[in-house]
């Protein structure tokens, strides 16, 4: 029976990989990670999938408690809230304040989650700076939390990236002040130890040092970061999920997400744009652990950089972001219809690591002609 159940699984899955590789207009992702969720749904005492049950026998899974209630509904980023492009060429002061939130809120449909943050969402808000800024960054511990919390950001020339001189504890605040010398796209994240868990639980997010005069202009921008997540039960178990050392120490992540919901992407904020328009995503990875194979089915990367804008890579099809890095794609749109956003290590799109780009527009058949009367037209 466990064999009939595993195979039906994998053919669900299958299916789902196939459709995704498929001509537009693609299944929408909303539904395919809906399903693969539900693929595996299983109650703490029902029996698994064989494959999964090596993965639960090995750590093992234990009965969670329901759901407690939500001090919100998610923590789901909008992927276009951002700040605006860099059109100035001086430097100046540019002040930052963040606060720590710890809340309950659903990681997926029925699933809630402890959830450490950066202002509510994960990821936490953009920093958007030019290079030769001096950024004082304020970070607030309301005394509400539980825990204590500081900041490590990668785009700091210091010690500890700030983390050493921002710890608060709950009811404190702390300022941090850094010049930005180097342009590029880079993570921050909570570094107070165990700082993989603080990271684990959803302590990260993007800083963008732009070069003097800012990048280069594009019609739409989006803000994706990509994370693991190590609970107590299984994957679509309904109730209460916490975060799991045993889990955590074996990377053996239950779920992955973009912007820290399975459905952030595809039902909540699916991405929009226009065809003919130019595109840029800032895409990261919080991890703690694990890095993404960035892709998007039926798109090419016209640019990439990691580090320094002014050193690019062209016309690109997978990149991989290492956890703790961000990387930003640069990609014309040239046909309508619903593009995936994945990981394409693709068990991942299974545990939730998906995403729907919608472009409207009309079709240019010299670029991509389907069969006559075929529904992409």
């Amino acid at each position: 029976m466990k064999r009939q159940i595993s195979s039906i699984t994998l053919i669900i899955f299958l299916g789902i990989v196939a459709a995704a590789c498929a001509t537009p207009p693609l299944p929408n992702p909303a539904q395919t990670t809906q399903l693969n969720v539900s693929a595996v749904t299983t109650t703490s005492n029902a029996p698994l999938p064989e494959g999964m049950q090596v993965a639960a026998n090995r750590i093992g899974a234990q009965a969670i408690e329901p759901a407690a209630a939500l001090t919100q509904p998610n923590v789901a980023l909008d992927p276009t809230q951002l700040p605006p492009p860099i059109n100035r060429t001086e430097p100046t002061t540019v002040k930052v304040n963040l606060t720590v939130q710890e809340v309950n809120a659903e990681m997926a449909d029925g699933a809630a989650y402890g959830f450490w943050t950066f202002d509510g969402t994960v990821p936490g808000p953009m920093i958007r700076v030019m290079e030769g800024d001096t950024v004082e960054l304020t970070l607030s511990n309301p005394d509400t939390n539980t825990v204590a919390h500081n900041i490590d950001l990668h785009a700091v020339n210091g010690p500890g990236g700030g983390a050493a001189v921002t710890t608060v504890a709950p009811g404190e605040t702390k300022t941090l002040t850094f010049q930005a010398l180097h342009p590029g796209a880079y993570v921050y994240h909570c570094a107070f130890a165990p700082a993989p868990q603080h990271i684990g639980q959803g302590m990260y997010g993007a800083v963008v040092v732009e070069p003097k005069g800012g990048l280069p202009p594009v019609d739409r921008e989006f803000y994706v970061m990509q994370g693991e997540w190590y609970t107590t039960g299984k994957l679509g178990d309904k109730g209460q999920q916490e975060f799991s050392l045993d889990k955590a120490m074996a990377e053996q992540p239950e779920y992955y997400t973009m912007n820290g919901h399975v459905d952030a992407l595809t039902k909540l904020y699916p991405l929009h744009a226009q065809v003919g328009e130019t595109v840029r995503v800032f895409f990261g990875v919080g991890g703690p652990n694990i890095g993404s194979n960035f892709h998007i089915v039926g798109e090419i990367f016209d640019r990439v950089f990691s580090g320094s804008p002014n050193t690019p890579v062209e016309n690109e099809e997978t990149w991989y972001v290492p956890p703790g890095s961000v990387s930003a794609f640069e990609f014309k749109l040239d046909e309508p219809g619903s593009y995936s956003l994945v990981d394409h290590a693709l068990w991942r799109m299974v545990k939730g690591a998906a995403g729907i780009l919608k472009v409207d527009g009309a079709w240019n058949d010299k670029v991509y002609a389907p069969p006559a009367g075929d529904a992409a037209h």
